[in-house]
């Protein structure tokens, strides 16, 4: 039962994709990334204010996974701090690779329906896309740890 939940919740947010469109305007960064595994691409867009992750949109083609895990990820880390968005992309990542959460008091809101992709090693890099080019777009800003 639970596993057919996470699967619509999946197929939902990957046929429609939250934040999926072009950010334009003052202060916002973007990066294009390619999965190193497959052919996959999406362009992050991210707007900061201060240490705070003001707006956060992607546009992209992939898989259905890596089109659910981008669209939960911007829905994820919108208005958040910095910090809070290092210990959201630290658990997932252990959700992916492990199969399981280690800080249950850590919300990964719809994320948490793409648990069932640690049993396919091959998809992780598809589920971690999008955290993978934050990581990028962000490694020169002081508050933020990626993986």
């Amino acid at each position: 039962m639970l596993d057919g939940l996470y699967k619509s919740i999946v197929i939902e947010h990957a046929k429609y994709r939250r934040n999926h469109k072009r950010l334009e305007g003052e202060n916002v960064r973007k990066i294009h990334y390619k999965n190193p595994t497959c052919g996959d691409v999406i362009t992050l867009y991210l707007q900061l204010q201060g240490e705070k992750i003001k707006e956060v949109t992607f546009e992209g083609v992939g898989c259905s996974i890596s089109m659910a895990s981008s669209s939960m990820m911007t829905e994820l880390i919108k208005n958040k701090d910095l910090r809070d968005v290092t210990k959201l992309r630290g658990e997932f990542e252990r959700l992916i690779r492990n199969g399981s959460q280690t800080n249950e008091e850590i919300d990964l809101g719809d994320a948490i329906s793409l648990q069932g992709v640690n049993r396919f090693r091959a998809r992780h890099n598809c589920a971690l896309m999008a955290w993978q080019a934050l990581d990028k777009l962000l490694a020169d800003v002081r508050g933020y740890k990626g993986c």
